[in-house]
This record gives C-alpha cells, sequence and structure tokens, in this order.
C-alpha cells in the first residue's frame, strides 16, 4: 500500500519515460520524506483541530504537497517565499521546525510567532518565509514589493509569490502583474490552482480558466503544469527562476493540483462527489507518483519506504506534544511587536 494512503493505478507520465530524467536516487528519496512530512503533518493538525486544540481557521495542504516542495528544490539562499493561509506545507518545505508551526496551530508560546499568528499568520525571516497572509490576494502586492526591493538591491535574489485560483480574479493581482513586468521584477508568481477556491468550481467563476494566461496583456510568459507531479514541478519553477534571476522579469506558473479535504476544516465540500476525490486519489497523488518511480528504478523497498514513514511520523507526534504541552503566551505578549522602536 502506497505512503500516500492510495493506489498508483493510471499515474501519468511526465518528463519523458517515467520522469526522473532529471532527477537521482537521493533527491527523489528527498523529495519522497518531504512530501511525506507535510501529509502526516496536516493530518495531524486536522485531528488536533478535531479535538478543539487548534481553534480559528485551518487550512490544509494535504493534496497539493509536490508544488511546495518542487518549487523550494530551486530556490536559492536569500530568496523569499510568501504565500496565503493554506501555508502550512510551505512553512515546513521552507525548513521551519515541525514543533514550532504546530505550537503556533496551537496558539502556544513556542510556537514560530509566540503563539500569536496562528494558523494563517506564520513567518520566518529565518527561513526566508515572509507569511501566510489571511487577506485573499494581499500578499500578490507583497511578494511583488520583495521583488522589488532585491531589484533595488541588485542581489541576484527571486520573489516566489504563492495565490490560488480564488485569488486570481482579484484587482491586486493585476496591478502587481503590471508594475513587475514594467520594471522587471525578479518575481515568480506561482498559481496553485486546486479547481475549487473556497468552494465554488473554477468554470463557473472564471471567463478564462487557464490562468497561466492571465499576465498575457502585461506581456509576463507563463505556462501550465502538472502540479501533482513534484518532478514537473521542479522543472518548470527552476525555468521560470532561471528568467527572473536573469533580469527578464515576473514568470506565471499555473500549477494544476487539486486538495482532498474541504477548504477549510468547517468545509464539508459538498459541492464535489466523493467519486470524483477518490479518482484523484487513485491516480495522480503526488506523493504515491514518487514511491512507484523509487520502486521501479530499485531505489527503495518497502521496507525502507516504511522507515521513512516511521521516521516521519515520529516527527510529527513529537510536534503535536510539544504543541499540546507548552505553555499559552503570557499576557504581556499582547503589547509585544505592535510597533517597532525607533533606533536612537
Amino acid at each position: 500500500m502506497a505512503r500516500g494512503q492510495t493506489g498508483g493505478a493510471g499515474r501519468r507520465k511526465a518528463n519523458g519515460a517515467d520522469g526522473v530524467s532529471s532527477a537521482g536516487k537521493d533527491e527523489l528519496l528527498k523529495f519522497y520524506r518531504d512530501m511525506l512530512l507535510i501529509r502526516r503533518f496536516e493530518e495531524r493538525a486536522g485531528q488536533l483541530y478535531g479535538m478543539g486544540l487548534i481553534g480559528g481557521f485551518c487550512h490544509l495542504y494535504i493534496g497539493q504537497e509536490a508544488i511546495a516542495v518542487g518549487v523550494q528544490a530551486v530556490k536559492q539562499p536569500g530568496d523569499e517565499v510568501i504565500t496565503g493561509y493554506r501555508d502550512h506545507g510551505h512553512m515546513l518545505a521552507c525548513g521551519m521546525d515541525p514543533r514550532e508551526v504546530m505550537a503556533e496551530l496551537t496558539g502556544r508560546a513556542g510556537g514560530s510567532s509566540k503563539g500569536k499568528g496562528g494558523s494563517m499568520h506564520m513567518f520566518s525571516t529565518e527561513a526566508d518565509f515572509y507569511g501566510g497572509h489571511g487577506i485573499v490576494g494581499a500578499q500578490v502586492p507583497l511578494g511583488t514589493g520583495l521583488a522589488f526591493a532585491n531589484k533595488y538591491r541588485d542581489n541576484g535574489k527571486v520573489s516566489f509569490t504563492y495565490f490560488g485560483d480564488g485569488a486570481a480574479n482579484q484587482g491586486q493581482v493585476y496591478e502587481s502583474f503590471n508594475m513587475a513586468e514594467l520594471w522587471r521584477l525578479p518575481v515568480v508568481y506561482v498559481i496553485e490552482n486546486n479547481q475549487y477556491a473556497m468552494g465554488t468550481a473554477i468554470e463557473r467563476s472564471s471567463s478564462e480558466t487557464e490562468l497561466f494566461r492571465r499576465g498575457a496583456s502585461f506581456r509576463i510568459p507563463g505556462e501550465q503544469v502538472d502540479g501533482m507531479d513534484v518532478l514537473a514541478v521542479k522543472a518548470a519553477a527552476q525555468k521560470a527562476a532561471d528568467h527572473a534571476r536573469s533580469g527578464k522579469g515576473p514568470y506565471i506558473l499555473e500549477m494544476k493540483t487539486y486538495r482532498y479535504r474541504g477548504h477549510s476544516m468547517s468545509d464539508p465540500a459538498k459541492y464535489r462527489t466523493r467519486e470524483e476525490v477518490d479518482e484523484v486519489r487513485k491516480t495522480r497523488d503526488p506523493i504515491d507518483h514518487v514511491e512507484e518511480l523509487l520502486e521501479k528504478h530499485g531505489w527503495a523497498d518497502e521496507a525502507t519506504l516504511k522507515a521513512i514513514d516511521a521516521e516521519v511520523k515520529r516527527i510529527v507526534a513529537d510536534a503535536a506534544e510539544f504543541a499540546r504541552t507548552s505553555p499559552e503566551p503570557d499576557p504581556s505578549e499582547l503589547y509585544t511587536d505592535v510597533y517597532t522602536e525607533a533606533r536612537a
């Protein structure tokens, strides 16, 4: 049985005969572990939410793991990452401590934002992660601003700015596109098109459903990518990052993906059928795909994959226990981090 909890029949091929033309054993094993860590972390987060240990909103990344992991593979030190509120997977892909991420979800002092950010508002400059953002599309002008700073400083860095299909119709996105191309800013816009936004099928909300075309009127190049294939994601992200880093300006990547859970933990997802979700899990799961490639090339057997799964489960269990037992923030923390004091 696949570690991603699905079967692998009907898997599509990419990047050549089997998708490994640009990857070796070590990289593929790392992709497998990183995606599995996100999957197991999110599954546990869902459990903690159900137990009442996580309050507010909680948007899980299950099904979309290949995007954050694949793009992270081409990120260079100092490149920024900024995204919306479905952000736990991005934090883990950036290398943030699972303990700190889980403790932030439970609002504890040991969290990455001292328990004051919660699920949607984490931040780590150490990991070059400039936040999950709760306002739909708000991260796009901010990510464009990060790219402007990189251009101004001439530091060779790229801003990876993520948003979803639901945010793709926001006006601030197109203001950002215009400025980014006008000033040739080093930004890669990654559209995670999971096809349902908050609960409306893209065909019902967008006159142009091929979102990589949204930059055409600004002369921004783009392409559509299989966001369920981590190797296809990496290859496209490398091309886009090279374009932006070389001074040619922004690039748009539309990652066609699929979230298995509802928009948030409070969403029963009645706008699609169980059969539709099951079909994607059986034929397109990103973790199963990598498992199949590892086994096909003799790079991992069942015992190896089980050992990785056991290691990941230990990490997640430890993070959950830390999140449960870490103290709550002191009330005095209400008054910290509100303003930055001017230096004398």
